[in-house]
């Protein structure tokens, strides 16, 4: 057996311990999925440096298992991942969630051409890498939501991404701790929706997920 195969199959077996107390439903097509991703992303980040992690096992807890926690949240059919560096969270939820459509920007072309090889190389057709600064990019489709994972302040978020969806469009933060002070700067305009504690297995320190509206004219 070589040495790539013995390396999945570890990070199987890290993926399918870190689920074990998860309320997640990931099929074993999926699994082999995202860890298929790990190791592209490891097999690159040698070259191109997409991602400070460097131990696939971790980024398999870091990255995988902390962008597939939010799938349940997903309850529409198109987002877009601002500042989506190799393509997270916005690859492995589009391999969670097939029927839904995922655009994923980042303003490097070296971390575009990556996601570009993954979603030729795993044969991910519902998610379209673009390559520009979020203030420029004017989407070609209807965008739902907006998704933040390592972005910046929820009040910088709301300024730079607010012309991305209409009144009905959602933004989804993705955070460590409770941005409490955060909250309390939101811009005119945007209200809080909900907050949720999200339990990653295997991670330290909290993981929050910050759902905002625009808020309704009278």
């Amino acid at each position: 057996m070589s040495n790539e195969h013995i390396l999945e199959n570890e990070l199987l077996g890290v993926l399918a311990n870190s689920l074990k107390n998860s309320d997640l439903v990931v099929t074993q097509g999926q699994q082999k999925q995202l860890i298929n991703y790990v190791l592209l992303m490891h097999k690159w980040n040698k070259i191109y440096n997409l991602t400070s992690v460097r131990d696939p096992r971790q980024m398999v807890i870091k990255h995988i298992v902390d962008s597939i926690v939010v799938a349940p949240f997903l309850d529409k059919g198109c987002y877009i991942d601002v500042g989506t560096g190799p393509g997270l969270p916005g690859i492995p939820l589009a391999i969670m969630c097939p029927d839904k459509h995922f655009v994923l920007l980042d303003s490097l072309g070296k971390r575009v051409r990556f996601m570009k090889q993954v979603a030729y190389e795993l044969k991910i057709d519902n998610i379209q890498p673009v390559q520009s600064r979020v203030e420029d990019f004017v989407p070609d489709v209807k965008i739902d939501g907006v998704l933040s994972r390592a972005f910046a302040s929820l009040k910088d978020m709301l300024h730079w991404c607010q012309h991305l969806v209409d009144s009905h469009g959602v933004f989804l933060a993705l955070k460590g701790r409770l941005p409490t002070n955060e909250l309390k700067e939101l811009p005119v305009g945007f209200v809080l929706q909900e907050t949720t504690k999200l339990n990653v297995s295997g991670l330290d320190g909290e993981r929050h997920i910050v759902k905002i509206k625009r808020q309704s004219v009278k």
